[in-house]
């Protein structure tokens, strides 16, 4: 765990200096609490541009970090594409390790930090190497694709990679009647109910999106007359009570699109936090549950990661060259995508 570190002096200058930024976060937090995290993100700020350092965010970062001290934020494909283009030499991750893996895999010759060793993943964690590797022997011939939520070494033992915004178009593009899909099973039923592939599933589950009822769903939209916008992480029959299933930048269309008075998001808290100032007229109502792991990053372990060049992530060059090919293929597909 990181130390205690001293606070940043005030400064009187911050309250115009970041007067916008306040504004924002004080709709997305408790008021009292936005002076207590701008000294926090000036000094980052002000690290990060002596050091050079490009932060990343996850979308399930909390405000102050998604809107106070990142440079990019997305979902993992997003980030996963900004490592492999970032000039910068420093990158610092505000995400899950699988995450800095990635960005260190596709940016080798970058350091990359996470502010918290502790941020792991129940999906990651749920699958080995190993496991990959006995499933191969048991469905012999069939390619392997791996969710993003993954470690290197699985991704190593993976023909491709792929998220939850392009899981069906990785899918189809191994040109096999059978292919391993994992490790969430959730997501897997989801993808296997959009395509003729036949998908060999793992038993993974999101303990964020797994935690989520039906009943949680219809109270949602029975009491406050909401629409319902799921992760294809929740469960299938939760997923069967929603207007729409996807990932968390489709969500961001689907909202622009449909301009809901009311929605409630069925994924991780901050995901609605981040989308309320993107959607000042859309009211976010509950259910949502928060992530352990993401909520380990802090702004004080990022300051603390940047002043000591801490939790530098390393992938052993023979893991990272063969991961690096499934998380290109992934990539690739997704550059086809764009150009349709």
């Amino acid at each position: 765990m990181t130390p205690e570190l001293p606070r940043p002096a005030w400064r009187d200058e911050l309250v115009d200096e970041y007067a916008a930024l306040s504004e924002r976060l004080s709709s997305r937090i408790p008021c009292f609490e936005v002076p207590l995290h701008l000294p926090w993100i000036d000094a980052i700020n002000r690290l990060k541009k002596q050091r050079g350092a490009v932060i990343m965010a996850h979308s399930y970062q909390s405000p102050e970090i998604f809107h106070g001290v990142a440079d990019v934020t997305g979902d993992s494909l997003g980030l996963a594409q900004a490592a492999s283009e970032c000039d910068a030499d420093l990158i610092l991750l505000c995400g899950v390790h699988f995450m800095a893996e990635s960005a260190k895999i596709l940016a080798p010759n970058k350091t990359v930090l996470i502010p918290s060793l502790e941020a792991g993943c129940s999906l990651a964690s749920s699958i080995t190497a190993e496991d990959v590797q006995g499933l191969r022997r048991r469905h012999p011939g069939a390619p392997v694709v791996s969710y993003a939520n993954t470690s290197a070494a699985v991704k190593a033992e993976s023909d491709a990679v792929c998220t939850s915004a392009n899981a069906v178009q990785v899918v189809e593009s191994m040109g096999a009647d059978k292919v391993i899909f994992l490790p969430d099973q959730f997501l897997g039923r989801h993808v296997a109910a959009q395509t003729t592939v036949e998908l060999v599933l793992w038993s993974g589950r999101c303990e964020v999106h797994e935690k989520f009822t039906v009943s949680q769903a219809r109270h949602a939209r029975e009491q406050f007359d909401a629409r319902l916008v799921a992760h294809p992480e929740c469960s299938p029959d939760v997923l069967a009570e929603v207007d729409f299933v996807g990932s968390t930048t489709a969500m961001g269309r689907w909202l622009e699109q449909e301009k809901p008075a009311r929605v409630a998001l069925i994924t991780e808290c901050s995901m609605a936090d981040n989308l309320r100032v993107q959607f000042p007229a859309i009211e976010f109502v509950k259910p949502c549950q928060l992530c352990p792991h993401m909520q380990q990053i802090t702004l004080p372990n990022i300051y603390a990661a940047l002043r000591d060049l801490q939790h530098e992530v390393d992938v052993p060059e023979p893991i990272a060259d063969r991961a690096r090919v499934a998380l290109r293929r992934m990539l690739d597909i997704g550059r086809r995508e764009a150009v349709r």
